[in-house]
C-alpha cells in the first residue's frame, strides 16, 4: 500500500499509521474520502441514476466531484441556509435539500458496503507495559474511525434537514477488522529470510457483526504434494502481504496472505490463537502458508504443498485465483500440513469433534466424533448444547473439526485439538444459534447454500492440554435410525471398526463439490491420503489399542444427510449417547 490505502471493488484497506484522521475536517479532506466520493459518483453515473442527473441539472455542471466535495465539507460546519449565503452556487441544491440528503445516505451506505480494514504499525518495544499502551492506542484508533464516520454523517444530515435525528442507530461505520502489525525478527532458515520484510499481525480487532461475501462457497479436490521448494518462484511484495502467526495445536504456523484475500485472513482470528512475540522469537515455524501467490511454473494443480525435510517445515501454496476465494482453502491447507506432521510424529489425525460431558446423573465421558465435512459432528455438539437443561451438568468442547490422538508410553490415549474456533455450516444449525453468537462471529455468504459462521468455541489451554478418550464414534449421516440401525452402534473389534472408518462413507451436504453418497478415506482428506501407508499402520495400531483399553468404538447415526432430519437427527444422536453414558455409569 504505497499510497497508504488500497481500494478494490469490495475492499478498503487503510494504513492508519500514515493516514490517521484526528477530526471530521481531516476525514473529509483525506485522499481516501475523495476517492470513495469519486467512485460513488462514477457508480451513479454508470447506473444512470436519477440522483446523478438531478445533481448535474441543479449545479449546471457535468463534473460533480469538486462541487460535491466542497459542499459536503461546508455542510459539516454550517446549516444548509448558511451554506447558501457562503456560496450561491449551491442555492438550487439546498433550497430543496432532499436530493442532497438522498445522496448523502447513498454515499454512507456505499462506504458501509465495502469490507473495511485498518492497519496500524506498532513501534518496536520489549517492555510489556509499553505493549499494553500500544494495545490501547490501537483500540482507540479503531474507535476514532468509527466515531468520526458516524458523527460526520449525522452532522451533515442534521445540517441538511435542520433538525436532529429522532432515532440513532449505532451502526458499525468504521472498520470491520483492524490489525496492529510489526516487522519482526522471525526464526527462519536462510532461504526464508525475505519473509522478514512482511508485516506480522500482533493484535486483531473485530467490529461485529462481521459479514463477508467471498466469490466461492465450496471447496473441491485434494492438496497435492510437490517436490521442490516453491519459495524462490514466489513474488512477495511486502506492501501487499500480511502474516498471521497461528498456533495450530502444538505447532506454530506462519500464514501469509495477499491483501486480495483479507476476508480469508480475517477468518483466522476466530479460528486459531495468535502466536505471541515470545513464541515467534523462541522457535522456528513448523508450517508456512502462502495464500494468494503467483502461479508456479510447470505445476498444473495450484493448491500444493512441499515438505522441506532439511528444515523440518511444511510449506503450502494456494495460487491467486477466484477458485480459492473461500475460507475452506486456507483453513484446510493449514490443517493438512498439520496432519502430515502429526502422522510423521506418530500421532493419528482425526477429522471430527471432541467434547467432554458431565451429566446431572454424575456420569461423565470424553467423546470423539469422527466425520468428513457435513457428516454432523458439529451439529451433534450443538444438539448436546441444546439438551443441556435436561441432561448436562457441564460440557466442554476440546476441538471442533480437527484433532490428533497420541498413544503415550504408558498406554493411554490423549487427544489434542488444533483450533479455538469452529467453521460451522449455518444451514444445519438450530434456528437462532447464529444470532445468539452474532456479537463475536464472522459470517461467510449468509445468503447462500453452505453459508458459514466462524465462532470461538474453546480456549487454547483446553486444546493443547491432552484429554483422555472414552468414546470414539464415526458420524454416519446417511442411514436412518430404525430397528436395525440404532442411533448408536458399537463395534465388536478393531477390524470391524477399521472397515467403517477407512471407507469414510457420508452423504454429501454441499460443503464441497461432491454429490450423493461419497467415500473419503478415514473421513479425512487432509493428511491421511497424502501419507496413506503411514496412516494405515498408525490407525490399525491406535484402534487395536482402543479396544484393548476398553474405549467404546462405534457409529453415531446423525441422519444429517437425510432430508428433513437436519436438526432432529443430531438431537436423536445426542440423546442416544446420553443414554449410553448413563447405562455405562450404572
Amino acid at each position: 500500500m504505497q499510497k497508504g490505502y488500497s481500494i478494490t471493488d469490495s475492499k478498503i484497506i487503510i494504513d492508519f499509521s500514515s493516514l490517521y484522521c484526528k477530526d471530521a475536517q481531516a476525514l473529509l479532506r483525506s485522499v481516501v474520502f475523495s476517492e470513495i466520493l469519486n467512485r460513488y459518483l462514477k457508480r451513479l453515473s454508470e447506473r444512470k441514476s436519477p440522483i446523478y442527473r438531478e445533481l448535474q441539472r441543479r449545479l449546471d455542471d457535468k463534473e460533480l466531484l469538486p462541487p460535491m466535495h466542497t459542499l459536503l465539507r461546508l455542510l459539516h460546519t454550517h446549516r444548509a441556509d448558511e451554506v447558501i449565503r457562503i456560496n450561491r452556487r449551491f442555492e438550487s441544491l439546498l433550497t430543496d435539500p432532499e436530493i442532497v440528503y438522498d445522496f448523502v445516505e447513498g454515499l454512507y451506505n456505499y462506504w458501509r458496503s465495502f469490507e473495511r480494514y485498518i492497519i496500524l504499525t506498532a513501534p518496536k518495544t520489549r517492555l510489556r507495559t509499553r505493549e499494553s499502551i500500544h494495545h490501547a492506542q490501537f483500540i482507540h484508533a479503531n474507535e476514532t474511525l468509527r466515531q468520526l464516520v458516524l458523527q460526520t454523517y449525522r452532522v451533515v444530515c442534521e445540517n441538511l434537514i435542520d433538525t436532529p435525528f429522532r432515532i440513532y442507530r449505532q451502526l458499525p461505520a468504521g472498520a470491520h477488522v483492524g490489525y496492529m502489525v510489526q516487522n519482526m525478527k522471525l526464526i527462519l532458515p536462510d532461504e526464508f529470510q525475505p519473509l522478514r520484510r512482511i508485516p506480522v499481525i500482533r493484535l486483531a480487532l473485530l467490529e461485529p457483526p462481521v459479514i463477508f461475501y467471498p466469490q466461492m462457497n465450496v471447496r473441491s479436490g485434494l492438496f497435492e504434494e510437490i517436490w521442490q521448494n516453491p519459495l524462490p518462484h514466489l513474488d512477495l511484495k511486502e506492501d501487499q502481504w500480511f502474516c498471521y502467526p497461528a498456533k495450530i495445536g502444538r505447532l506454530l504456523a506462519l500464514a501469509y496472505f495477499h491483501q486480495s484475500y483479507m476476508s480469508q485472513g480475517a477468518g483466522l482470528v476466530n479460528l486459531f490463537e495468535i502466536a505471541a512475540p515470545d513464541d515467534l522469537s523462541r522457535r522456528k515455524p513448523d508450517i508456512v502458508l502462502f495464500f494468494g501467490a503467483n502461479p508456479l511454473p510447470g505445476i498444473e494443480d495450484q493448491t500444493v504443498f512441499y515438505h522441506d525435510r532439511a528444515n523440518e517445515m511444511m510449506v503450502g501454496v494456494n495460487v491467486h485465483s477466484q477458485r480459492i476465494d473461500y475460507f475452506g482453502y486456507m483453513k484446510k491447507m493449514l490443517l493438512t500440513l498439520h496432519n502430515i506432521l502429526m502422522i510423521e510424529r506418530d500421532l493419528l489425525p482425526v477429522h471430527g469433534a471432541m467434547v467432554s460431558i458431565r451429566l446431572k446423573s454424575g456420569a461423565a465421558a470424553n467423546v470423539v466424533i469422527v466425520g468428513d465435512s457435513g457428516a454432523g459432528k458439529s451439529e451433534t455438539l450443538e444438539a448436546f448444547r441444546q439438551l443441556a437443561e435436561d441432561h448436562i451438568s457441564e460440557m466442554e468442547i476440546i476441538f471442533d473439526d480437527m484433532g490428533s490422538i497420541e498413544l503415550t508410553d504408558e498406554g493411554d490415549f490423549l487427544a489434542y485439538g488444533t483450533e479455538i474456533g469452529a467453521f460451522l455450516r449455518l444451514d444445519d444449525l438450530q434456528p437462532g444459534y447464529a444470532f445468539e453468537q452474532m456479537d463475536r462471529s464472522i459470517f461467510m455468504n449468509p445468503n447462500l447454500t453452505n453459508a458459514r459462521v466462524i465462532v470461538p468455541v474453546t480456549t487454547f489451554k483446553t486444546v493443547v492440554r491432552g484429554t483422555s478418550i472414552d468414546y470414539f464414534l464415526y458420524a454416519n449421516n446417511y442411514e436412518a435410525v430404525d430397528a436395525g440401525h440404532p442411533a448408536i452402534d458399537f463395534h465388536d473389534n478393531s477390524a470391524q471398526a477399521l472397515s467403517v472408518f477407512n471407507r469414510g462413507l457420508r452423504m454429501a451436504k454441499g460443503t464441497t463439490s461432491e454429490k450423493g453418497l461419497v467415500e473419503s478415506y478415514f473421513a479425512n482428506p487432509f493428511g491421511p491420503p497424502q501419507r496413506r501407508e503411514m496412516h494405515e499402520t498408525l490407525a490399525e495400531r491406535i484402534l487395536a489399542g482402543m479396544f484393548a483399553r476398553k474405549v467404546a468404538v462405534g457409529q453415531l447415526r446423525t441422519q444429517l444427510g437425510i432430508a428433513g432430519m437436519e436438526q432432529e437427527g443430531p438431537r436423536i444422536a445426542a440423546r442416544a449417547l446420553f443414554s449410553a453414558m448413563s447405562e455405562q455409569a450404572v
